[in-house]
């Protein structure tokens, strides 16, 4: 009942956003030629039902038919649609309240001078210059969406060379490499996710931090890659922690069969068969020429309503604190704020992922920007707070939509000085 209340409502606001849209189209073609302009609206039309039909296909019937990578590729096209068509409202939108606004100011000042209203002037048309706009605008939106397709395994190397006074000497020059976010159950192209690991192999780093979220549900969505994240080596190790997606909340488990708390044992056996040492709200001890420094780690902490609490921060700290120089693993930004800076400031660098970076805005030298900023006030790159440092990493895989713009996935390469 609840799912098809859905699809109703779905299909009631796409139906009239295409009717609130066809109006700027028929007034930007006003000019065209009587063919062209059929062209045009049966085009408009045409589109406007495959979207829907598509909608109805992957909500109401059984669709296993289809592979993965098409059901995904689907849903992410009708949501981008969706999106698309909904910015281009809202520029139509802002037209109609300026003509509303006009419209009154008219009769106002007609009304306290007396003068008769003309028939015809009662109306404000609407700009064409805005409905130009706001077409254009849906229209760069859908397509910067499907280039973004092409993004999702184009692997970034991002350096940075972070400073710290009470970082012992032997541990000067390390390099880490961080990854975060593999959501491997995103995946369909095995040779492009093996090139990114590659990528982290040929930078040579010391360590390796994974900080969460290896799967989308399901421990069994490693199956197939598993053998390509257990050549991650480095000297010092391969240390990892879980994120949100790694406790399967986010789908119904049957009462037979494999349940929730057996699905996060397999992940954690994951984990282990690749090499990689979970921490579960506890801290290593990281030991170069005589020297240590401690390395906590911590199960899903989020500051979010919608985001478990698993973290155990003060168990993980118990008796780290005699370290001069500590790193945690956690895996949401969020958690900096709330309880790390406050309670713990002795923590120098923590290490977390989860906003993807939304897997869409926009990054240049000086500037960037992301829809995720209004919900994480810390949701890419690094952060400085006082002696602290917060370094959110843009994510390694992607989930729901199957591409990235503009924020394209990331191999974080840390060099401590």
């Amino acid at each position: 009942m609840r799912s098809t209340l859905g699809v109703i409502i779905f299909i009631s606001l796409s139906l009239l956003m295409d009717f609130y849209i066809f109006q700027s189209v028929k007034l930007v073609s006003i000019n065209f030629s009587p063919k062209s302009k059929s062209n045009l609206h049966f085009i408009f039309w045409g589109i406007s039902i495959l979207n829907i039909s598509l909608f109805l296909m992957l909500s109401l019937f059984q669709h296993d038919f289809l592979p993965k990578l098409v059901k995904s590729y689907i849903f992410a096209i009708l949501v981008g649609f969706f999106i698309a068509k909904l910015v281009a409202c809202l520029f139509f939108l802002v037209d109609d309240l300026r003509r509303i606004i006009q419209w009154l100011t008219t009769r106002a000042f007609t009304a306290k001078a007396g003068v008769a209203e003309l028939a015809g002037d009662s109306g404000i048309s609407r700009s064409v210059f805005f409905s130009w706009i706001g077409l254009s605008a849906g229209t760069a939106l859908f397509g910067s969406l499907l280039y973004g397709f092409g993004n999702k395994y184009n692997y970034r190397v991002v350096r940075k060379k972070l400073s710290f006074k009470n970082l012992p000497e032997s541990f000067k020059g390390i390099k880490i490499a961080h990854i975060s976010d593999v959501h491997s159950g995103s995946f369909t192209d095995k040779p492009a996710v093996e090139l990114g690991v590659k990528k982290i192999l040929d930078e040579n780093p010391d360590i390796i931090m994974f900080t969460g979220d290896l799967v989308n549900n399901k421990a069994s969505e490693m199956d197939d890659y598993k053998d390509i994240f257990s050549t991650l080596k480095a000297p010092m190790g391969v240390y990892s922690i879980l994120g949100n997606h790694d406790y399967g909340d986010y789908v119904e488990w049957p009462s037979e069969g494999l349940t929730k708390e057996q699905n996060l044992k397999n992940l954690k056996q994951v984990h282990a068969d690749m090499g990689w040492r979970l921490l579960m709200n506890e801290h290593v001890v990281l030991e170069k020429e005589n020297q240590q420094i401690a390395l906590l780690g911590i199960e899903n902490w989020g500051n979010k309503i919608k985001f478990p609490k698993y973290g155990k921060l003060d168990l993980a700290y118990k008796g780290a604190d005699k370290f001069p120089f500590k790193i945690l693993l956690s895996h949401d930004p969020s958690h900096w704020d709330a309880q790390v800076r406050p309670d713990y400031k002795d923590i120098d660098l923590m290490l977390c992922g989860h906003t993807h970076g939304m897997q869409f805005g926009l990054e240049i030298p000086g500037f960037k920007w992301s829809p995720v900023q209004y919900v994480y006030k810390h949701w890419a790159g690094l952060y400085e707070e006082g002696q602290q440092k917060l370094y959110v990493n843009r994510g390694f895989g992607f989930l729901g939509y199957p591409g990235r713009v503009g924020i394209l996935p990331e191999i974080t390469i840390i060099e401590l000085v």
